[in-house]
C-alpha cells in the first residue's frame, strides 16, 4: 500500500502502482475501465501520471484491484509480514536494468532528437530521474502499457526550474554533469545534502570531468560548474577509480567532444555497454566496447530519432537466484545476462550449487547475451576462498551481499569482504536475528557459518538497497512469521519485487500500521 502525500509522492509514482497491481491481477486496461466506469485511454493518463486523482476515484480503484494499495492522509512507512520456510516453484523474469535506465535518462539530454527507451523498469530512482528531467523542459511521455519512455530534449533547458527535491533524493543527479557540460557554460545542480566534493565517491567524477574543461565548486547544497572551452581536440582522461558512473560520465561527456578521448581505467560493466551501445545509435563511434580502454570519436551535434531496449538487471537476478537458492527451491529466472554472471554462477558452483543453462540467446537490445537458469534444491558447502568483489569482469559488488545469505546455508565458514564500502556489512548482522551464525571482524569483512537453522524475527529494514532485499529473502527461508518495517528503500531499486515472489509461492502480505 502507498500513502498519498502531495509533498512525497507524485502522480507518476501513482500511476506506476496501479499499473503494476493491474498487471498482477492480470488486467488490461480495458477491463479495469470497465470495473470503474471509465474509459480506456483515462486509465492511459492515470497509469502515466498525467492526470489528477481525486478521493472517491483513488477509493473505486482499491476496490476495482481488490487490494488496499492506495490510502490518502500522511504518509506512512509500509511493511511486509512473511511466512517463510516454504519451498518456491515457477518461472520468474528478470526485468530490465535500474543503473542502465538511469545512465540512458541521462545521456538522453545529449541528443537532441527523440529518444525511445523500450522497456523500462518503473522504479522510484527513474522516477525521480524523469521528474527532473521535466522540470527542465524535457517532454517525458510513458507508452500507454506503461513500459516504454519517449524523451524529447528542447532546444535550450531551463535549469533554473529544476526540481531540487527530486534532484537531491537521488544521487544520480551528478551524472547530468558529463551531458550538460557540452550545453551549457555555467549550470547549476542541487546535490544531496553530506555528499560533498573531495570524498571518496565524488572526486573520481571531478577528474574525470577536469580534462573536459569542467570546473565545480559546491555551496550552500549545489554544484557550481563553468566550463572552460579552450580544451585541447584529442584528450587523454585517466580514471582513478573504475567506477560505473565516473565511466559513464566521462563517456557522455566525450560524447559531443570535437575530437577523439581515450578513456583509460574505464568500467566495462553492463551499464557501461548499454550506455556505449545507445550512443552507437546517435552516431558516435566508440572503440574498445567491454574494455578497461575506450576510445570515443565525439559528434558536436547530434540529432537522432532511435528506439534502444535497456537491458536485463544482473543484480536483479542474483536477486531471484538467490531466493531460490535460500529456500532450497527449484525455479527458473529467465532472461539473465550470463556475460554479467559468470564469476557469480562460478561461486556458486563451487559452493555446490546445482543448476541447468538454456542455450544462450541474445537480448532486445541485439547485443546481450541471456540464458534462463534453473536452480535446484543443493547441499552447499563453504569455498575454500573468501569472496570478494572485483570491477568486471569479477564478481560484481552489488551481488556480493547476496552471498552472505548463501554462505548462512551452507556447511562451514565463509569470509565475506566487502572492501568497496565502508560499514556496509553491518547491516548483514541483521541476519543474526533470524538465526544466522554472522560475526563481524571489521568495517568490510564478514565470518559467515552455517547452516542456518532459522527462524522468524522482526527487523526494522536497513537503509541500503542490497542488504535491505537480503534480509527479505532470508525471512523467506525462516520458519514461522517475520516481519520487515519500513521496505520503502527495496522500491528504488526493484519493481513490484514481493508480488512477483507471491507468485513462485511466497507468503508475503504488505501492510501499514
Amino acid at each position: 500500500m502507498t500513502v498519498i502525500d502531495d509533498t512525497q509522492t507524485s502522480l507518476a509514482e501513482i500511476g506506476a502502482l496501479i499499473r503494476g497491481a493491474r498487471q498482477n491481477k492480470g488486467l488490461t486496461q480495458a477491463q479495469l475501465a470497465e470495473r470503474l466506469g471509465t474509459s480506456q485511454s483515462a486509465i492511459a493518463r492515470i497509469e502515466q501520471g498525467s492526470q489528477n486523482l481525486s478521493v472517491e476515484l483513488l477509493t473505486r480503484i482499491n476496490r476495482a484491484l481488490e487490494a488496499d494499495l492506495l490510502s490518502i492522509g500522511g504518509a506512512r512507512a509500509s511493511h511486509l509480514r512473511v511466512t517463510g520456510g516454504h519451498q518456491l516453484s515457477g518461472t520468474i523474469t528478470v526485468k530490465s536494468s535500474k543503473n542502465g535506465a538511469v545512465a540512458l535518462l541521462c545521456a538522453s539530454l545529449l541528443n537532441s532528437g527523440r529518444t525511445r527507451l523500450r522497456g523500462v523498469a518503473r522504479i522510484v530512482e527513474v522516477d525521480r530521474i524523469v521528474d527532473v528531467l521535466r522540470s527542465i523542459g524535457v517532454v517525458v511521455t510513458w507508452s500507454a502499457d506503461g513500459r516504454d519512455l519517449d524523451i524529447q530534449p528542447p532546444a535550450k533547458l531551463d535549469l533554473t526550474s529544476i526540481d531540487t527535491d527530486a534532484a537531491r533524493r537521488t544521487r544520480s543527479i551528478i551524472m547530468f554533469l558529463g551531458p550538460l557540460l557540452n550545453r551549457e557554460q555555467t549550470f547549476e545542480l542541487p546535490y544531496a545534502g553530506g555528499c560533498d566534493l573531495g570524498t571518496r565517491t565524488v572526486e573520481p567524477h571531478m577528474i574525470a570531468l577536469r580534462p573536459f574543461g569542467l570546473d565545480v565548486v559546491a555551496t550552500a547544497g549545489e554544484y557550481h560548474a563553468t566550463v572552460a572551452t579552450d580544451r585541447p581536440t584529442d584528450l587523454r582522461v585517466v580514471l582513478t577509480e573504475r567506477g560505473d558512473t565516473v565511466t559513464e560520465n566521462a563517456i557522455m561527456a566525450a560524447a559531443r567532444h570535437v575530437g577523439t578521448t581515450t578513456i583509460r581505467n574505464a568500467s566495462s560493466n553492463y551499464m557501461v555497454q548499454d550506455l556505449c551501445f545507445y550512443l552507437e545509435l546517435l552516431g558516435v563511434r566508440i572503440e574498445g566496447i567491454g574494455t578497461t580502454t575506450l576510445v570515443v570519436h565525439g559528434s558536436p551535434d547530434i540529432r537522432a530519432d532511435v528506439e534502444y531496449a535497456v537491458s536485463e538487471d544482473p543484480v536483479e537476478a542474483m536477486s531471484l537466484l538467490t531466493a531460490g537458492i535460500v529456500t532450497n527451491s527449484e525455479i527458473t529466472v529467465a532472461r539473465v545476462p550470463v556475460e554479467f554472471m559468470e564469476i557469480e554462477l562460478a561461486t556458486l558452483a563451487e559452493m555446490g550449487l546445482r543448476y541447468a543453462l538454456s542455450p544462450e540467446y541474445t537480448a532486445a537490445n541485439g547485443r546481450t547475451r541471456l540464458v534462463d537458469i534453473t536452480v535446484q534444491p543443493s547441499e552447499l558447502h563453504a569455498p575454500i576462498d573468501k569472496i570478494h568483489p572485483m570491477p568486471f569482469p569479477g564478481l560484481n559488488i552489488d551481488n556480493l551481499p547476496f552471498f552472505a545469505v548463501i554462505a548462512a546455508c551452507a556447511s562451514g565458514t565463509t569470509l565475506i569482504h566487502d572492501w568497496v564500502y565502508d560499514n556496509r556489512a553491518i547491516h548483514l548482522t541483521d541476519l543474526t536475528r533470524l538465526g544466522a551464525d554472522v560475526r563481524m571482524l571489521d568495517p568490510h569483512r564478514l565470518d559467515v557459518t552455517g547452516p542456518t537453522h532459522w527462524s522468524g524475527a522482526e527487523i526494522s529494514c536497513p537503509p541500503a538497497l542490497r542488504p535491505a532485499v537480503v534480509i527479505l529473502l532470508a525471512m523467506l527461508a525462516a520458519k514461522g512469521t517475520s516481519v520487515l518495517r519500513g521496505v520503502d528503500i527495496i522500491a528504488r531499486g526493484y519493481e513490484q519485487l514481493q508480488e512477483r515472489l507471491i507468485e513462485l509461492g511466497a507468503q508475503i502480505e504488505t501492510f501499514r500500521d
